[in-house]
This record gives C-alpha cells, structure tokens and sequence, in this order.
C-alpha cells in the first residue's frame, strides 16, 4: 500500500512531465538543472520490475542526424554503437560503462517514412552495466539537453494462473455426439464456451447459453484469410496440427530479422518463434513455456472442420478460409517482457498487416486515468497508437486491440486494457457468473468465458479448452482459465466481423467497429445476486454493472454488419414487444398481415405457439436459448393490402434476428 501511495503521488507530479520538452523554459526560468532532469523521468523504478542495465529515451529531432551518423560509423565496423557524437551524452555513456546505444525500432526501408511520421525514429533503448545504480543511471540520462524522456524498461505478466491441464481423451469417456454445429472437430462438443447446452458430462453447474453463441455465426461466415490476428504472448507453436494452416505467412522475410520472421518474430530472444524453453530456477523449481500462446492462438483460430481436435473462433470452415494468425513473440521461458519488446512486436504486427492485437498480458502498476498511463508509459502508448492508426483491414480504418483485464480480483482493470482506446475483457464462467479471479470494475469493457478450471463438478472440464504444446503438457490440447483465456474469445469474434464485413462490403471508422463490439451482447447481471465460491469466494452484487457492456455475442455483431435489427428475448417470459422502432409512432395501430418464422426455427427455440401480433406488438414465447430469424409485415396506409380492384395501402415487411437467452435485454429487447 505504501508503495501504491508513493507512485500515485509521483505520477500525478510527473502529468505534464513527458508531454513537451522539459529544457525548453520560459525565459527567465529558476527551476535547477536536476528538476528540469527530474521532469523527464516518466515512471519509477518501483512500478512493476524495472529491469537493470536498460533506459529507454526519447531524442529531440535536432540530435537524430548525429546519432544516425554515429551509427552508420558502427555498422561499418559490425559493432554496437557505445558513442553518440553527443559531447554530453557520450560522457553519460563512459560513466555506465555502455554496450550498446540503439533504436528501439530498427531502420527498414519499407516501413522507414511511417515509423518518422509517428515519431518513432527518436526512440532509443541504453544498455549498460547492470551493477550501475539505476535511478541515478536515469537522472544522469535525463541532464542531457537532446533527451526529451527517460523512461525505464518494465515487465509485464500473464493473465492466468500458470496452469495448464492436458485434455486426455480417456478421461472424458466416448466420443460424444457433436453440439448443432457446422463443423466436425471432435472435441468442439467440450467447448461450452463456444455453445453451452448445460451438458452434464461437462459440469452440473453449466447454464445454457452461457457462450458466444458463434454456432449460427459459423454459418454466416468463419473467417477471411485477409483478417490478420497478431498474438502478442508466448511463441505460438505453428507446426500444430490445430494450427498450421491458419499460421500467416511472411511473403518477404527481412534482413532486419536475419530471415527468420517466417510466421511472426521472437523479440525476446531476438531470433526465431520458440515455445518449449523451460529453465530451472535458483529454487530447483522448473519454470518456463507454458502454451500460453498457443492456448490463446487457438481460441482464436484453431482450423475448424477438418476431423482434429478443437474449432477456433474464426479457424475458417476447413476450406483454407480462417483467419491469419501472426505469432509476435514477447514471453520466452522464464523472461517477462518489457516495454522495449513489447513495443516491437507492436510495431512489427502493424507494419505486417495485422488489424487485431491480441494482448493477453498486463502491468501490475496501479494506473488510474489514461493520462498517468500515458505520462507513465510513452513508448508502449506511441506503439499501441501506431497500431491503431494502421489501415491494414479493408473493412475498417484502423487496428482492433483487445487487453485481459487481469487475474487480481480488482475493482479496476489492469492497464494497457484499462486505457480507453484498447477493450478490457473480463471473465465469466461455466455458469454465468463473474470468474472468481477476474477484475471488474472502472476500465473494464466486455466480457467473455474466461473458465475456471476448480470449484466445479466437472473440475478442469470448466475450463477453456484450446490447443497446446505437446513438448509441454504431452499432448496437443489443454484447458486454461483466466482473463488471458477470455481476452482471444473477443479477438476471434472481433476477427469474424471483419469478415463478414469484407463478405458484404462494408467498412467502418475504428470508433464504429469498437462501438458495434461493446453493444453485440447479453445481459448478465440480473443473476449477480448472494455469493459464489470456487477457486474464492466472491460477493456477486459487487459486480453488477461492473463487467463491461455484458457477455458477447457473436451472432449479434454479424447482425449488427448485416443490417438486421436484434430482437432479444428471455427463455423463461412471454415477452410483448412494440415494434414503434422499426414500423413508425403509429405501430400499435397499424393492421399486420402475417408473422412468419420456419418450423425449423421454432423447435430450435422451444417454441410450441407460433409468434403472432396481438394489441400491436409481438407476442413471442421461447423456452430454448438460440437465434432464429422472424419476418413481420403490416399495411401502411389502410387495414388491407391493395389490389387491383380494391383500394388499400403498401404491404412492408421487416426481417428480425431473434435473440433467446436465459435473460432478456433491459432496453426491452431492442439492440
């Protein structure tokens, strides 16, 4: 707590710090060289794990010519560049003793022009001696005049509990029957985070559509190889059989990457996408890889329908029509990552062509405004913005980046996700109800099954089942749980959009698209009542109104694109809806004509009463969660239809997509 106090008051002393440049006083300034020095360190060593031997700064455009001019002279010699040109700067770099003063993001022809246009360019990453006091390492740093920020290099973690169990066919009986679904991937029946039926054999505590409710979706569309999915986490193991067809492909690998960035890159290591590092620790605990990335690669876009394992989000329909998953390495082993490798991988996916950033990470800094993360964290916040800004999907303006809100259990969501131009994902779980690990709270957009693999009668089954490493838990498949888990749901269904976009030919500004994401849901917190106890227990109303938007929906968001308005309706009422919206003021008045949904439709829904008109509005009474569509037509102008020998009005007719969950919509039903 102590520690928290002291870093909000330095950040809030630190707002204004990184915006401008702090040298360049009014005249007449009395401030002392070491505040203004002290004015241009962003964050503190205290925030997170501050990794020794490394700064990160921020040049004033002046100084660029001579450091490019100084590196030049370097790689004439194939040597790291250890002197600046810089008087000041180069007497800095002989009292740390430096190895190597060098671009955050490399010099590429291709990319060169859009890397200066943001800025990019002037971002520099400082190693030295790791024994060096770092805070005063910092300050020295920040004396120099070209230097506009000093900022130090701090890790990040995963969100999830490091656990990951192997799925072991045996131990789930026989093959079950397959769930309604167009796909014949054997293990999609233990997916109930793609379509929940309550089964039993998964867990007791299972409540019908609780999922993403993809299935119809599926039908509309699976993925677009176009759609490009950046998976910003562990290496993604790409030989996967689950995987490999829907990896992305490098059409030009780049001397920057020594040829290696073949399916993405390793900026951990600096070398090719790894996924089974395990080391020993000082502990004699083994710690290391743990299919992290591959886990959420597969939510995303695992390949569906060809006869193996799991289906993905948007894993296509087995026609080499998945979306593509880019694999941009920032966890190896042991290593965390820092604001130095995450900006990287960044930047690379997208110069690369990815429009989705799949972030399952977080930092432990407790961050409470955009304007302490972006006075705190520049470089990461110019990277993130840099993505956005790239219009690499023809269906929308801009990149899509989705955060893990994180597993601390806080009233607040972790950052990056918690700034508002990235979408935080909460966690539900096999039951509807808020994962006991998951924050909530301010910062928190959405929310999505995220699983919880204790406290439920079907143990792990509860989980997040998904691909994994064999070299790791000696088998292909696995369950997880956590925010990680539930961050790629939203990041396949976002990838489905676009899709589906690019089928219809639309395209949206990036505000419209995110717009269009947060409003495809369900209600859930009408259930948030008393408490739940798996992995901790929890007090539900602390939640209400606390978990985003509520829980996604697929189908709805391919009706949001489509045109087709949602009609969303409980499976316990008889539900009575006005239809003023879409028929005029006068609806309750006007003569409809016919109510027509397939027989089909109805037995998918639970429906024994066909939907008809009565009083004006639209008597409906489903009993099965699903999605059906409904066609409703009235008279305008008169209480009959014209003919040619009778005068009468226009016969219009309207198409509904029907949305059945257990609750229904507090807006009355419309979307």
């Amino acid at each position: 707590m102590q520690n928290t106090k002291k870093f909000l008051i330095l950040a809030s002393l630190l707002l204004a710090a990184c915006s401008s440049d702090p040298m360049q006083e009014a005249p007449g300034s009395t401030e002392s060289p070491q505040t203004v020095a002290e004015s241009k360190i962003c964050n503190t060593a205290e925030i997170g794990q501050a990794v020794k031997g490394q700064l990160i700064a921020k040049f004033d455009e002046e100084a660029i010519p001579q450091l490019e001019a100084a590196a030049g002279r370097y790689a004439q010699t194939r040597s790291a560049m250890t002197r600046s040109g810089i008087e000041s700067l180069d007497a800095v770099l002989d009292e740390l003793h430096a190895t190597a003063l060098e671009r955050v993001f490399p010099a590429t022809e291709k990319y060169e022009a859009s890397t200066r246009e943001a800025g990019l360019h002037r971002w520099y990453v400082l190693e030295f001696d790791t024994d060096a006091d770092l805070e005063k390492a910092a300050l020295r740093l920040a004396e120099v005049a070209q230097i506009s920020k000093v900022q130090y290099s701090v890790e990040r973690k995963k969100a999830y509990d490091g656990k990951a169990y192997p799925f072991k066919e045996a131990a789930h009986g026989a093959t079950r029957a397959l769930v309604t679904a167009p796909f014949n991937d054997p293990n999609l029946f233990w997916q109930w985070h793609y379509i929940n039926n309550a089964d039993q054999a998964i867990a007791t505590e299972a409540r019908a559509g609780v999922d993403i409710n993809v299935a119809d979706a599926w039908r509309l569309t699976a993925g677009n190889p176009e759609v490009i999915v950046a998976i910003v986490d562990e290496g993604v193991k790409y030989t996967h059989p689950d995987l490999m067809a829907n990896m992305w492909e490098n059409p030009e690998p780049s001397a920057e990457y020594n040829y290696q960035d073949i399916h993405g890159y390793n900026f951990a290591d600096n070398g090719p996408i790894t996924w089974d590092k395990v080391v020993t620790l000082p502990n004699g605990q083994l710690d290391g890889d743990s299919s992290h990335g591959t886990h959420v690669a597969g939510t995303v876009a695992a390949v569906n329908n060809n006869g193996l394992g799991v289906a993905g989000v948007a894993g296509g329909s087995g026609s080499g029509d998945g979306v593509r998953l880019m694999s941009c390495q920032v966890f190896s082993g042991a290593q965390n990552p820092t604001d130095v490798v995450i900006g990287r991988a960044i930047k690379y996916a997208a110069d690369h062509g990815a429009s989705i950033l799949q972030c399952s990470y977080g930092s432990s800094a407790n961050f409470t405004s955009d304007r302490q993360y972006e006075a705190t964290a520049p470089l990461e916040i110019e990277a993130l913005l840099y993505f956005m800004s790239r219009k690499n999907c023809p269906a929308l303006d801009g990149g899509l980046v989705f955060y893990s809100a994180g597993n601390d259990s806080k009233p607040i969501s972790n950052f990056p996700g918690g700034y508002s131009k990235c979408i935080s994902v909460t966690s539900v779980g096999i039951d509807g109800l808020p994962a006991y690990y998951t924050c909530y709270g301010q910062g928190c957009n959405i929310a999505a099954p995220g699983g919880e693999t204790v406290g439920f009668s079907g143990g792990e089954r509860a989980g997040i089942l998904s691909t994994v490493c064999s070299e790791v838990t000696g088998t292909d498949y696995g369950y997880m749980q956590g925010t990680s888990m539930a961050c790629p749901h939203m990041s396949g269904v976002a990838a489905l959009g676009l899709s589906y976009a690019l089928a219809k030919g639309k395209h949206y500004t990036r505000d419209e698209f995110v717009s269009m994401i947060l409003t495809s849901v369900n209600e859930i917190d009408s259930r948030f009542e008393g408490t739940k106890s798996t992995g901790a227990k929890i007090t539900l109303e602390d939640y209400i109104g606390k978990m985003g938007t509520g829980l996604i929906d697929t189908y709805q968001l391919l009706m949001q694109i489509e045109g087709t308005p949602c009609l969303k309706v409980s499976t316990s009422n008889l539900e009575l809806i006005t239809l003023t919206q879409y028929f005029g003021g006068s609806a309750k008045n006007l003569t409809y004509t016919g109510v027509e949904m397939s027989q089909e439709d109805m037995q998918k829904l639970g429906i024994t009463s066909a939907p008809k008109m009565y009083n004006g509005q639209l008597m409906i009474k489903c009993t099965k969660p699903g999605v059906a569509r409904i066609k409703v037509s009235a008279v305008a102008g008169g209480n009959r239809p014209a003919s040619e020998t009778i005068m009468g009005g226009i016969e219009v007719s309207k198409e509904f997509a029907v949305i059945a969950r257990e609750t229904g919509a507090e807006n009355g039903g419309w979307l």
